[in-house]
């Protein structure tokens, strides 16, 4: 007797207008695919970009898949991972009767990460040069203050015992401190070298932007040298990451940290979030949904 297919692995990325982006996630859907024969794998976007969540669940249903264990693949628990993808994961149950979904938590931050984004910096900075380097590590950017504190975690783990003069924390969008203000800080503090790593998965939009904002403040700084790191990309410990966040997700053993989640506890400024309903945003790309999508800030 064949014994039955173990749980699909439902990957679910929220989109970008960048076409290298959606193609670096539709290349890594197929290469877990390929590294795991056996297991049904696939992955769809909330929003932008094809294939759209419904139609990869659509493919894998078609294919015999009823149970599904399904991992954001975003680094930091901000609105998508907390309402976005939950909300749409529920469509799909009701849209395919009989399925069920069990839902893992975002990647980061991960040994594995942490590791992938030193040896980004080891491609542009050597290794005697380091405690006379500061690194400005650079996030999308939320509203969510626990998703940009989960930066500056990230900042404070890649500081800690690698001997860098400093890590210092900025954003993208959404949140302060920009890019600009980020370099002007390190600057302030010392730092002769600055290099910029942008903590993304895969390229994008808002990398791009990154780029393009840190480039502009080194013309107008030209005492301090500056350099340029790139995103995470599909790296074999990313592909770990994801099959690690597949496994407990399965055995349902989570871990994750809430003590900080403005949904739960009265953060500053942030008081009326308290027990309120997440109330995800509309993605045109869904079938179920015939109107516009409301842009926030999500020009990826």
């Amino acid at each position: 007797m064949t014994p039955p297919a173990p749980p699909a692995l439902l990957l679910v990325g929220h989109g970008t207008r960048d076409d290298a982006g959606a193609d670096a996630f539709r290349a890594f859907v197929a290469q877990l695919g390929e590294r795991n024969p056996g297991l049904p794998v696939g992955g769809g976007f909330i929003e932008l970009s094809p294939p759209p969540l419904a139609d990869a669940v659509a493919e894998l249903v078609e294919g015999g898949a009823r149970r599904f264990a399904a991992v954001p693949l975003v680094l930091v628990s901000a609105g998508h991972a907390k309402g976005d993808i939950p909300a749409a994961l529920a469509r799909e149950e009701q849209r395919h009767p009989g399925t069920s979904y069990a839902y893992g938590r975002p990647l980061g931050p991960h040994p594995g990460l942490l590791a992938v984004l030193e040896r980004r910096l080891d491609e542009v900075v050597g290794l005697a040069e380091r405690e006379d380097t500061t690194v400005l590590v650079v996030g999308r950017g939320s509203t969510d203050p626990d998703a940009n504190a989960e930066v500056c975690k990230v900042a404070r783990l890649l500081w800690e015992g690698r001997g860098f003069a400093g890590v210092e924390t900025a954003f993208v969008s959404l949140a302060a401190p920009d890019v600009p203000s980020g370099l002007d800080r390190c600057a302030k503090l010392g730092a002769k070298r600055v290099v910029v790593l942008p903590y993304f998965l895969f390229t994008g939009i808002l990398p791009e932007r990154v780029r393009q904002q840190a480039e502009g403040w080194g013309a107008a700084h030209p005492e301090v040298a500056l350099r340029q790191a790139d995103v995470i990309g599909p790296e074999p410990e990313l592909a770990e990451l994801v099959m690690e966040r597949y496994r407990e997700t399965l055995k349902g053993d989570l871990r994750m940290n809430c003590d900080t989640c403005m949904y739960r506890i009265k953060l500053p400024g942030f008081e009326d979030r308290v027990g309120s309903p997440q109330q995800p945003h509309h993605h045109p790309d869904d079938p179920s949904h015939s109107h516009g999508h409301h842009h926030h800030d999500h020009a990826h």
